[in-house]
């Protein structure tokens, strides 16, 4: 868990020039208590040859901080750009989507299994040539589990898991790595994902924990199959903040 750094005051700065010894014992007993990490701050994009989806959202811990087992809530909102059909003309369609998620997270160490449930709402328009249809907004609700496990020295296991009762929707990703000497994390990605009449699957390499600018960032990448497209590459940006 990581710290803020205190900063002594004057006082414990006079005994310095006074007395080296004394000011090192006294500016650590002067320090003011710092303040536990509450919040994560998230982002991601996902870019494909037909499709842009972009989202950001938070997770916060509710009377606590994220290094202890307790209640969470996790609030996310996203955007997608995609085209409506396969053959020319293509036209848009714009998707706007939010989730508001209360759960419960343990935590074993570094490690800690998260479940949540709350509202899922989804709205949708589509934009043909002359024509755009009307905005249409479902509203449902969703579960979510995230699990992250430090396997073995060396060796994470991220998998996340969530099912709505918007259209019947379910989807996975499990991707295990391995800490290269920069430190960042290297593995497989598996990602499926399924809903009435649509499936969608992924296979590609994730890089995990890259800290860069003062946070850290997740980068993957590969070839996905959908039910209704031939095969095509997808590209993933993640960032989160830790606060």
């Amino acid at each position: 868990m990581a710290y803020w750094v205190g900063k002594a005051g004057l006082a414990g700065l006079a005994m310095c020039f006074a007395a080296v010894p004394i000011c090192t014992a006294s500016a650590e007993e002067e320090e003011p208590e710092r303040s536990p990490l509450s919040m994560v701050i998230f982002g991601s994009m996902e870019a494909g040859p037909t499709k842009t989806f972009l989202s950001v959202g938070m997770k916060r811990a509710l009377g606590g901080s994220l290094s202890q087992s307790g209640f969470r809530l996790f609030v996310k909102s996203g955007g997608t750009q995609e085209e409506t059909r396969r053959r020319r003309p293509h036209g848009t369609t714009y998707k706007a989507e939010s989730q508001a998620l209360l759960g419960y997270e343990w935590r074993i160490g570094d490690s800690f299994l998260a479940l949540y449930a709350g509202s899922d709402t989804e709205s949708e328009q589509r934009m043909e040539t002359f024509d755009p249809s009307p905005l249409v907004t479902r509203y449902g609700a969703r579960v979510q589990l995230d699990l992250w496990i430090v396997a073995a020295p060396g060796m994470v296991v991220q998998a996340n898991a969530y099912l709505s009762s918007l259209n019947g929707r379910l989807w996975a990703r499990v991707a295990p790595g391995w800490q290269m000497p920069a430190g960042f994390y290297l593995g497989p990605e598996f990602e499926a994902y399924g809903e009435r009449d649509y499936r969608k699957y992924r296979l590609g390499l994730h890089l995990t924990g890259l800290r860069f600018l003062g946070l850290d960032w997740r980068l993957s990448g590969g070839f996905q199959s959908a039910s209704n497209r031939p095969s095509e590459y997808y590209g993933t940006l993640g960032v989160h903040w830790l606060r």
